[in-house]
C-alpha cells in the first residue's frame, strides 16, 4: 500500500490502537510496553500495533 518510507513512518511508526474502544493513540513503543500509557477515551491501558495492509 505505501510507496516510500517516509509515508509508511508518518502512518504506521509509533500508532497503536486500543482493544476496547478502537481509538488510536500515538505513543513511544517504550512507554506502551511499560504499560504507562492509557487510552484517551476509556483509560485503558490494552493496547496494540496498528495492522499493515
Amino acid at each position: 500500500m505505501v510507496k516510500f518510507p517516509e509515508a509508511e513512518a508518518r502512518l504506521f511508526k509509533s500508532v497503536f490502537v486500543c482493544r476496547k474502544c478502537k481509538s488510536k493513540v500515538r505513543a513511544p513503543n517504550l512507554k506502551v510496553v511499560q504499560g504507562k500509557i492509557s487510552c484517551r477515551k476509556c483509560n485503558s491501558r490494552v493496547l496494540r500495533p496498528i495492522k499493515r495492509k
